[in-house]
C-alpha cells in the first residue's frame, strides 16, 4: 500500500497519481476517515487520562478515609464512554484500512502518461513487425496438424480456455520450463524455489491481487485458500513479517508454477488458440532489494528475462507501459513482447514490474540497514518467461515451408537432440 503519511503530508501527490492513472478512488473520503480516526484516537486517550486521574484521586480519598462514591460514579461513566468510543474507533480503523488497500501505487516519474497501450513507449528491439517469407500457419492449425496440441479434448476435460499438450508438444513445454529455470539459476544467480500453489488470502493481499483482482482468482470452496495466480504471490510472501539483514540483499528467487486466472472481463478477447487461458505455466522471477539499489536490480531483472528471448531466437521488442496500462500495484513496468508470424501480432511474454515499497508495506517485509535502522524493502518481479505464448512464438516463428517446427538450438539438449518437431 502507499505510505499513509502521504495522505497527511502530501495528499496532492496522491491526487496527481490518481489522475495520471485515470483512477477514480475517492481520496477525500479516505482523508476524512483518517481525520475521524485520529480524532477518535486523541479523544480516547483524553478519556483514559481522565479515568486515570479519577482513579488516582479515588485512591487519595480512600487513604484519607473520605467518601469517593461520586468520583467512582464518574469513573463508571467514563469507562462506558471509553468502551463506546473504542468500538467506534475499531469500526473506523477497519474502514480506513480497507480503503487504503484500494489506493493504487504511485507511478514512477519516468512512466509515460496515458490510458491505453497506444501510449506505451518503445524502448528497444524490433520497431517494425517482421514479415514471413511464406504463408505461416497459426499455432492452433500447426499444433493440430502435428498432433501436439488438442484443445477439443482439453475442453472435454475442463471446459473452454484450457490446454492439452500432447507428445512432442508436452515435451516442448517441459523443455522450455527446464531451460528457463536452468538459465536463471546457473547464469543469473537466482535461487530456485518450488512453492505451494495454494496460497492464503493474506498472501494475495500482500502482493496486491486482493481485493482489487478478486474476480480473477480461483478460491477453494471449503477453506480460505486460493489457487496461485502467479508465483509472484508465494515468492514475495516468503519473507512476510520478517526483517532481513541488509547484507543478505538483494535476494533473488525463481520458481516454476502452474498459474490459474479466471480472466474475468476478458470475454471475447483472444479466444482463438491458447493466447489467453485459465491455466498456464510460468517461470517467475522475484527480487528483494534496498531502496538505494532497487531500480538497478529492476533493470538487471529485465535484462535476465530479455536474455531468454534472445536465446530462443525470437523477434521481440521491449515496451515501457504507460500509467493506464500498468497493474494496480506497479510503480513501473516493462513488457517484453514477441511477434507471432501466424497470428500477425505482438504477444506479451514477460511483464517486469517494480513495486518499490508498496507490496512490502502490505506484507510487512523490512530490512535492517548496516547502521541499524529498519525500513521496507523494494520488491519486483518478472516473468522469466510465461508460457504458452512462448510456445506460440516458437511454433509460428520457427516454422518451415514443409510444416515442421525447428527446435531452437538451446532447447535441443532438452528435446533428446531433436532438430525439428
Amino acid at each position: 500500500m502507499v505510505n499513509p503519511k502521504i495522505l497527511r503530508e502530501d495528499a496532492d501527490l496522491l491526487r496527481r497519481s490518481l489522475i495520471r492513472r485515470g483512477d477514480k478512488t475517492d481520496l477525500d473520503r479516505i482523508i476524512d476517515i483518517d481525520n475521524k480516526r485520529r480524532n477518535l484516537i486523541t479523544h480516547v486517550q483524553e478519556l483514559k487520562k481522565q479515568r486515570n486521574d479519577i482513579s488516582e484521586n479515588v485512591g487519595k480519598l480512600r487513604k484519607q478515609g473520605k467518601n469517593a462514591e461520586k468520583l467512582m460514579a464518574q469513573a463508571k461513566v467514563l469507562a462506558q464512554n471509553i468502551r463506546d468510543e473504542e468500538q467506534q474507533l475499531a469500526a473506523v480503523e477497519k474502514e480506513y484500512e480497507q480503503l487504503l488497500l484500494w489506493i493504487p501505487n504511485i507511478p514512477h516519474e519516468s512512466v509515460p502518461d496515458g490510458q491505453s497501450s497506444e501510449y506505451n513507449k518503445f524502448m528497444r528491439g524490433l520497431k517494425n513487425s517482421p514479415v514471413a517469407e511464406f504463408d505461416v500457419l497459426d499455432h492452433e492449425e500447426i499444433g493440430a496438424a502435428l498432433d501436439i496440441l488438442d484443445l477439443k479434448r482439453a475442453a472435454k476435460i475442463s471446459g473452454s480456455r484450457f490446454i492439452l499438450f500432447k507428445g512432442a508438444g508436452a515435451r516442448l513445454e517441459r523443455a522450455l520450463i527446464n531451460f528457463f529455470v536452468d538459465v536463471h539459476t546457473n547464469q543469473h544467480g537466482y535461487v530456485e524455489i518450488a512453492p505451494p500453489v495454494l496460497n492464503t488470502k493474506a498472501c494475495l493481499f500482500g502482493t496486491g491481487q486482493l481485493p482489487k483482482l478478486a474476480e480473477d482468482t480461483y478460491k477453494c470452496e471449503n477453506n480460505d485458500l486460493y489457487l496461485c495466480p502467479t508465483a509472484e504471490v508465494p515468492l514475495t510472501n516468503l519473507h512476510g513479517n520478517e526483517i532481513i539483514p541488509e547484507k543478505n540483499l538483494p535476494i533473488k528467487y525463481v520458481a516454476y508454477t502452474p498459474c490459474f486466472r479466471r480472466e474475468a472481463g476478458s470475454y471475447g478477447k483472444d479466444v482463438k488458440g491458447i493466447k489467453r487461458v485459465h491455466q498456464f505455466d510460468k517461470v517467475e522471477l522475484v527480487k528483494y532489494a534496498t531502496p538505494d539499489t532497487g531500480y538497478d536490480e529492476f533493470e538487471k531483472m529485465l535484462s535476465d528475462a530479455e536474455t531468454i528471448v534472445k536465446m530462443l531466437d525470437l523477434p521481440y521488442r521491449i515496451m515501457l507501459l504507460c500509467t493506464g496500462d500498468m497493474t494496480f500495484a506497479s510503480a513501473k513496468t516493462y513488457d517484453i513482447e514477441v511477434y507471432a508470424l501466424g497470428a500477425k501480432e505482438w504477444l506479451e511474454v514477460s511483464s517486469v514490474s517494480i513495486y518499490e515499497q508498496f507490496q512490502a508495506r502490505r506484507a510487512n517485509i523490512r530490512f535492517r540497514s548496516k547502521e541499524g535502522g529498519v525500513d521496507y524493502v523494494y520488491t519486483m518481479n518478472g516473468s522469466g518467461l510465461a508460457l504458452p505464448r512462448i510456445f506460440i512464438a516458437i511454433l509460428e516463428n520457427h516454422q518451415t515451408k514443409d510444416g515442421r517446427i525447428r527446435v531452437p538450438d538451446v532447447l535441443r539438449p532438452y528435446m533428446n537432440g531433436e532438430e525439428y518437431l
